[in-house]
């Protein structure tokens, strides 16, 4: 609900309250009825603060997401009724009816109600940043400008699928390391808080001085009883640290540049990144969009501040009359393949086609690294695993073995 004041065709003041999405919502009804708005603001009343915590409840509860594949489908749909020659109109009301997600189906009643009133598709979507990008929408606006609009829905969904694709991949890929790394923390911690005290006592009635490595391992369990929330919140303390670090420009810049320089997962990271540059240059040039828009909007894709400050510095490049290949060879990310490729295209005109050919190539690399990414991982998780167990058996059954040296010469 939204209070609203303003003056109607004769002058006179007008308040009142009205239900909408947002702002732009009412005040488009509003002029819809002749008054003019001097002031929109969410509307608390009196009565409205339990009905207002009893729906945020009923939503947090009941409401599904929209999720990326919610719009991946939108994507491969709208291309299959617009390629049929269904009006638009026509074809968010289908999808609206279809949608098994009751959080979606209202997005799209929100889009028919924006076209209805004279908005374009690409400003109608602008209206739900969570759910399309800036990318996403560019490529819209650019295929309502071109006549292109269909094709541009079938060139976002193959889109979508390979994001998701290398999602799926990673995560598949990355799930039995997570564990290993996971089991193996448990039981450092459950052997220090547990096990390891046991055996203190044990050897405390032994008279008899202890190895080293011993004596290391009954420090640190010691630490860990008697400190151990110091520890849980000096571990809360870095990880929060880390976060706010990262969201700072500064922050943010470094650790993504820093990211490429990661051991095993550091170069999957960035030949993804360039994949998705590359994929995404190609699709805003087949669309016909201006470079200059095209750069824009690539830089909001890359999701990487780094890479998006190298795709800013070859804007400003090309914005002062310089080529492609010139501005790319002074960003310094490209390798000499990728910089050949970036030549041709440019002589040839032809960019759209040579660099979804060096967004394949990368996504095949990316392809392959990902699968051997347990492979590499599993001899460094081994070895951790074995020296883990070493030093353990070392540090706790040492102190019995001379224990029974002695009592075997007596």
């Amino acid at each position: 609900m939204f209070g609203y004041k303003g003056r109607n065709g004769r002058g006179d003041l007008v308040e009142g309250t009205l239900e909408g999405d947002d702002t732009s919502v009412i005040a488009d009804q509003l002029m819809n009825t002749g008054i003019t708005p001097l002031e929109i603001k969410p509307f608390r009343g009196v009565t409205g603060g339990t009905t207002g915590k009893t729906d945020w409840f009923k939503r947090f509860f009941t409401e599904k997401p929209v999720t990326s594949m919610d719009v991946q489908l939108f994507s491969r749909q709208m291309y299959t009724l617009l390629k049929a020659g269904v009006p638009i109109m026509r074809a968010l009301a289908g999808l609206q009816e279809s949608t098994q997600n009751p959080t979606f189906s209202t997005l799209l009643q929100d889009l028919r109600e924006s076209l209805d009133s004279g908005r374009e598709l690409s400003a109608a979507l602008r209206r739900h940043p969570k759910v399309f990008s800036p990318f996403y929408v560019s490529m819209v606006q650019v295929g309502e400008m071109t006549g292109m609009l269909d094709e541009t829905f079938i060139r976002l969904y193959d889109y979508l699928e390979f994001e998701r694709d290398m999602r799926e991949r990673i995560k598949t890929a990355m799930r039995y390391p997570s564990f290993v790394v996971l089991a193996m923390g448990i039981a450092i911690v459950i052997i220090n808080l547990f096990v390891i005290p046991a055996f203190a006592k044990v050897y405390a009635g032994f008279n008899a001085e202890l190895p080293t490595i011993t004596k290391l391992l009954l420090g640190f369990s010691a630490f860990m009883v008697n400190y151990w929330l110091l520890m849980v919140a000096i571990v809360i303390g870095v990880v929060l640290g880390f976060r706010f670090y990262t969201n700072t420009v500064n922050g943010r810049y470094k650790w993504d540049k820093y990211k490429f320089k990661l051991p095993i997962v550091g170069s999957i990271i960035f030949k993804a990144t360039l994949s998705r540059f590359a994929r995404s240059m190609a699709l805003s040039f087949k669309s016909g969009m201006p470079i200059m828009q095209g750069m824009n909007v690539v830089g909001m894709v890359v999701d990487n501040e780094f890479m998006r400050s190298r795709i800013e510095q070859m804007r400003d490049g090309i914005e002062r009359g310089e080529s492609i290949l010139r501005t790319a060879v002074t960003a310094g990310v490209f390798n000499p393949v990728v910089l050949q490729m970036i030549a041709v295209g440019e002589e040839t005109g032809d960019m759209d086609g040579l660099m979804q050919e060096v967004a394949e190539m990368y996504e095949r690399e990316v392809k392959y690294e990902v699968a051997t990414l347990s492979s590499k991982i599993e001899p460094i998780l081994i070895v951790s695993l074995g020296i883990l167990v070493l030093i353990l058996a070392l540090g706790v059954f040492l102190p019995m073995w001379d224990l029974g040296k002695a009592a075997m010469h007596k």
